[in-house]
């Protein structure tokens, strides 16, 4: 799961959302977090981008899709299916949501400015750009995925080659949109179901 799987994923909480995107970015014990920095429900997000990787990483349809492209990517593997279904979710979002999906990115752009300095200041190109080049709504088209995975190779020193990704999503794309809605409602389930435990341990 990438950006937006995990943005939306997160349901209606500010600082739940906010906490799932900076899990990649914030390390170490969780337990232990100041939460002078982070209030409780930031540290939930934080918690639950950690739960959502591992379910996404455990479960036996996501490996079936990884297992089509190691041939190609090996080691990069998960990063490219991670990125083909947040590009076949954002292309499906009318199905899962009532808000269009240019409103749900440009909703999520308004709470990134507002809440900038919870931000490390080491993801502000990064914030920039997703924001001016509306990453989540053009995860949507096979041009914004090229470009999203051009990026992300360039940040690779080894040659991954998933630049050319979109390739092979093309040529097998009924099974990995097969693959992607058999899994995204379980996640979906597991995200609500942590999210109202959590909340209610706060």
């Amino acid at each position: 799961m990438n950006y937006l799987s995990h943005i939306f994923l997160s349901g209606d909480n500010e600082d739940i959302i906010l906490g799932n995107f900076l899990g990649d970015y914030v390390k170490g014990n969780l337990q232990k977090l100041d939460q002078t920095l982070y209030s409780k429900e930031v540290i939930l997000g934080l918690k639950l981008h950690r739960q959502i990787d591992t379910f996404t990483d455990s479960h036996p349809v996501v490996k079936k899709s990884i297992s089509r492209v190691r041939p190609h990517f090996h080691k990069f593997s998960g990063i490219v299916i991670d990125m083909f279904y947040d590009h076949i979710f954002a292309k499906n979002f009318h199905h899962f949501s009532d808000i269009a999906l240019e409103d749900f990115s440009m909703s999520f752009y308004d709470l990134l400015r507002k809440r900038e300095d919870e931000i490390p200041s080491a993801l502000d190109r990064m914030v920039i750009s997703m924001t001016t080049r509306d990453w989540l709504t053009n995860y949507s088209n096979l041009d914004g995925l090229r470009w999203s995975l051009k990026g992300i190779a360039s940040r690779i020193s080894y040659q991954s080659g998933i630049e050319n990704a979109t390739e092979v999503i093309e040529k097998n794309y009924p099974l990995f949109e097969e693959d992607f809605f058999q899994f995204f409602p379980e996640i979906q389930q597991f995200c609500t179901e942590y999210i109202e435990k959590g909340m209610l341990d706060l």
